[in-house]
């Protein structure tokens, strides 16, 4: 059925297509709320073999989306009963603003891959905290993926930072700290030990929530491992890795801005994740994301270290049903290798 549709959507333009399916999953509980509580039921996996409990916040299973999809946290309660285990809503900025200019969407549909430069397009803290305060807490573990605004020179960007987590300190149960975005210019220039410590500095000062930081797949891994070190020293307590790439060798004629997601940077990311995590497994939690599509590529970022996985490409192209797909096939996988618990899987690779 999703194929059938997919064909229809992808006759529109990206941010059409994605217009209507927010429309429908941020009111799908209002059209027809005995659909949407039984597809909730039928789809979201709770096993126990998949339950932890990682920095004192219980996740019901590893699959999480990444930041991107529900940027204004419109379609969080569509977004669970579709199987996501948590879910990053944003990235926001305390300021509206409306992303770069258009079109900043691209589809690769024969590569399962998306290039974009979007630009943190979003309708500001405020009026995303009104949607949270309705909700939250929630039934499962929500992150606020936040972004300075385009406008805020890097020398202020410690203000929009410290902003979004005075407000949001109620509203989420983890926070991640965005400077790996290539959409905002001048963004990646944050990644340096400098701004690491003073922004977890700040964050550790005005919230006990959990702070991850999402790093880029285009540094050079020592610097990640630097970087990503200074970060769990000042009190980081995940890493998510990783972010788009601009590596555009990776797609034949892709465009000149903007950064790839999707298959086509699935052996990047792991590539990277597995170094980083050969270094840091076991001093601070892993987050994979970046090219997963599939149980088995979930199982090997955990295997690699990864408590948690997420996706975003694989959710546009394989559709609603990847989150429970992945999580079926992770228990099988888990059972096969004689696993009781997620937890005793994770980083099985690096103890070998």
């Amino acid at each position: 059925m999703y194929e059938y549709l997919k064909k229809i959507m992808f006759l529109l333009s990206p941010e059409d297509a994605h217009g209507i399916a927010e429309f429908f999953l941020s009111n799908g509980e209002k059209i027809c709320p005995a659909c949407f509580s039984a597809y909730a039921k039928t789809h979201f996996i709770d096993d126990e073999i998949l339950q932890q409990e990682i920095e004192g916040i219980k996740f019901l299973n590893p699959v999480g989306l990444a930041a991107g999809f529900d940027k204004n946290a419109t379609m969080i309660k569509a977004l669970r009963a579709l199987g996501f285990g948590y879910i990053e809503y944003g990235t926001f900025t305390p300021k509206p603003q409306s992303g770069n200019e258009k079109p900043r969407l691209f589809r690769y549909p024969k590569f399962n891959s998306l290039q974009n430069a979007m630009g943190f397009n979003n309708e500001g803290m405020e009026k995303i905290a009104s949607r949270l305060e309705k909700i939250y807490p929630y039934c499962i573990p929500l992150g606020a993926n936040i972004g300075k605004n385009k406008i805020t020179p890097n020398k202020d960007a410690l203000k929009d930072y410290e902003q979004l987590i005075e407000r949001f300190k109620n509203l989420c149960d983890f926070f991640v700290i965005n400077i790996s975005s290539p959409n905002t210019k001048g963004l990646r220039d944050l990644q340096n030990e400098e701004f690491v410590k003073s922004v977890f500095d700040m964050g550790l000062s005005i919230t006990n929530k959990p702070i991850f930081l999402k790093i880029a797949p285009d540094m050079q891994i020592d610097q990640a491992i630097s970087i990503s070190k200074t970060a769990q020293e000042n009190g980081a307590k995940g890493i998510i890795a990783t972010n788009t790439t601009i590596d555009y060798s990776l797609l034949p004629n892709p465009r000149n801005f903007g950064g790839i997601s999707g298959e086509v940077l699935k052996e990047k990311s792991y590539n990277f994740f597995k170094a980083l995590a050969q270094e840091l497994f076991g001093k601070i939690t892993l987050v994979g994301v970046g090219g997963i599509s599939s149980s088995e590529d979930a199982y090997k970022r955990i295997k690699a270290g990864a408590s948690l996985v997420q996706v975003y490409s694989s959710f546009i192209f394989e559709g609603p049903n990847v989150a429970e797909k992945i999580n079926l096939g992770l228990i099988k996988l888990l059972k096969q290798d004689g696993y009781n618990n997620i937890k005793d899987a994770i980083g099985a690779d690096l103890k070998k």
